[in-house]
């Protein structure tokens, strides 16, 4: 069964989709771009300051979800400026001190939506109580 969550954590879609899809024990979530919360508009600042406020939504939003970064399977990171890659990576091992981070895919891109410097789309896997996985 699938299940569409959203979470009022965190600035609405710009555009038509869900921001979080649940099938069973997997969560996809769309790509984050770096919204500012309390505007919706894109954060400025540099690749650093967009991916920290990308994950940062994620993370106010994972209540709403049901999930927390221990069920964090997989993440993509998109980026336009590659050769900046070492503060978007700075910026993610913040989030993965005291828990092993999961499998990650990085691609350079030639543009991303609303201007984005990086988009980041997740993936967890949290069995339902019960489960016997």
């Amino acid at each position: 069964m699938r299940e569409l969550l959203s979470s009022t954590a965190i600035p609405a879609p710009k555009f038509r989709y869900t921001p979080c899809v649940k099938a069973g024990s997997h969560y996809t979530v769309s790509g984050m771009v770096a919204l500012d919360p309390a505007t919706g508009t894109l954060v400025q600042g540099g690749v650093a300051a967009q991916m920290r406020r990308i994950m940062d939504n994620l993370v106010a939003a994972m209540p709403d979800y049901g999930v927390d970064l221990t069920h964090m399977v997989l993440a993509r990171i998109y980026t336009v400026e590659f050769a900046e890659f070492s503060e978007i990576n700075a910026v993610w091992e913040q989030y993965f001190v005291d828990i092993p981070p999961p499998a990650r895919t990085s691609l350079g891109v030639s543009a991303l939506p609303l201007g984005a410097l990086v988009e980041v789309e997740f993936a967890f896997y949290r069995p339902d109580p019960g489960d016997a996985t």
